[in-house]
């Protein structure tokens, strides 16, 4: 190859003839390494491009393991579900009226403490704070619980086989049933405020898969390494409270962080993106930036994927661990 291409690059630059017996003492040394250097390359290559293709086949079984899965276990999940809400308002007084109320509750403080104390002037506030208190709570709740699912879910795992992810898809199921109940609450505070209502409304059905699949994608990696390090849902709590200055819950970033800095964060951190995208198009009447969230659907896709198939080579030792 290299003789070749020594050969093709002379004849282009009029060499016609090209002889290594005539070649100087620091050209051979040159012409030697380089050819020892793709003796090395090439080989390296293709044999990385060889594992390679044995990981994506690994990747694609999986994938359709999880599919698989998915649609055997999907009942199950909608029923453990359906109990964990029962149990969760079975002694209350209340009942499910708890579901409105602490978020509610949440957003008069957050609304006290933003609008009053720090003079936070944002059109609709309250219904401002309470979306994005909605899509934060989703986010956090999730994935919280998905550190320590393994763990708190010894009872069952111990005794039956059950792909640890759709222990944290059921939890996403109640949660996602209590965030469209607040979202129920956002539509009548737009009614109260009598919010212009635009056709980009339907684009809240997008921006709520998206932050399905991020969370899920969150949270299945972090369920995997959950098992093996105790001290990680301490560090995922402090994390969570340093993040959600960072996503712009009570303010806007991009109006109160100093320009361009406020919009780089809104757009490297999905949630931040995710709650301004919802505040814009039930409040304001504005479109999405589509090639953000499709970056973003694709990137907690790929993420996802890793964390399926991390799950899948390493459940079998879950329960030795815990």
């Amino acid at each position: 190859m290299i003789n070749g291409a020594s050969c093709i690059i002379s004849f282009i630059r009029g060499v016609k003839r090209i002889s290594f017996s005539h070649m100087t003492v620091s050209y051979r040394i040159k012409y030697f390494l380089v050819g020892v250097g793709f003796a090395i390359i090439i080989p390296v290559f293709l044999y990385l491009l060889k594992k390679s293709m044995g990981f994506f086949e690994q990747l694609k079984n999986d994938v359709c393991r999880f599919v698989k899965d998915l649609k055997r276990y999907f009942r199950y999940a909608v029923r453990l579900a359906k109990a964990d809400l029962r149990t969760e308002v079975a002694n209350s007084y209340l009942d499910w009226l708890w579901w409105l109320i602490e978020p509610f509750c949440m957003m008069l403080i957050y609304a006290f403490v933003y609008g009053v104390v720090f003079q936070t002037t944002e059109e609709y506030f309250t219904a401002f704070i309470f979306i994005g208190l909605t899509v934060w709570s989703f986010f956090l709740r999730n994935t919280s619980a998905s550190v320590s699912m393994v763990r708190s879910s010894k009872a069952i795992i111990s005794k039956i086989y059950l792909p640890k992810y759709i222990l944290l898809f059921s939890k996403m199921l109640v949660n996602g049933f209590k965030m469209l109940i607040s979202f129920g609450v956002v539509i009548v505070m737009m009614i109260v405020y009598r919010v212009h209502i635009t056709v980009n409304v339907l684009y809240l059905l997008p921006i709520l898969i998206d932050l399905f699949l991020v969370s899920f994608a969150i949270g299945v990696v972090l369920m995997h390494y959950g098992v093996f390090v105790r001290d990680l849902p301490y560090i995922i709590d402090i994390l969570l409270r340093m993040l959600m200055y960072l996503t712009g819950t009570f303010y806007s970033l991009a109006k109160r962080v100093p320009a361009p800095y406020g919009e780089i964060i809104e757009k490297v951190n999905p949630i931040a993106y995710l709650i301004a995208s919802a505040r814009d198009v039930l409040l304001y009447g504005k479109a999405i930036s589509w090639q953000l969230l499709i970056v973003w659907t694709i990137i907690s896709a790929i993420v996802l994927i890793l964390g399926i198939s991390l799950i899948y080579r390493n459940e079998n030792s879950y329960v030795k661990v815990i």
